[in-house]
């Protein structure tokens, strides 16, 4: 009986470090996010906090969201699922190496994004067809180019 007791007052201790330590306790979050996160209760107390901020922060946002776009992220996270390791290792690292970049930087991308998004998907296609066609060296000379006509553009 004293192991039992030992071993239940060092469970509340840890757990009670952990929401010290910035976690969420399941009884702080919203009935919206309660409910979107249904799935994680019985082990809420298991998870870093890092992970229960990042999933009440994720569950604050989905709530928020219309119809529209609940189903559009719906339809990243499946794309996202449907990755090897590999290429979610890529993105992660790609993404990295965008939030490294200076704020113009990635204003500048961002928008270049949106234009090409605002193209006609025949012309996107056509292009995404020719871009992948290329060798890495063929890229390279391509962003090359690109960047010198930001430096002319700049000047």
């Amino acid at each position: 009986m004293k192991k039992f007791c030992l071993l239940l007052a060092l469970l509340l201790l840890g757990v009670q470090a952990r929401a010290d330590d910035g976690g969420v306790q399941w009884q702080q979050l919203s009935s919206a996010q309660q409910e979107i996160l249904a799935r994680q209760k019985d082990h809420w107390d298991q998870l870093t906090p890092q992970r229960q901020q990042a999933l009440a922060r994720g569950a604050q946002r989905w709530s928020e969201m219309t119809p529209e776009e609940r189903n559009a992220a719906a339809e990243r996270f499946k794309k996202w699922r449907d990755l090897t390791p590999e290429q979610r290792a890529q993105l992660r690292e790609r993404y990295r190496q965008f939030r490294s970049l200076p704020p113009e930087e990635q204003a500048r991308i961002r928008a270049n994004f949106r234009r090409f998004q605002q193209l006609d998907p025949e012309r996107r296609k056509q292009l995404m067809q020719r871009w992948r066609q290329m060798s890495p060296e063929q890229r390279e000379r391509v962003r090359e180019r690109w960047r010198a006509r930001r430096r002319q553009m700049n000047r």
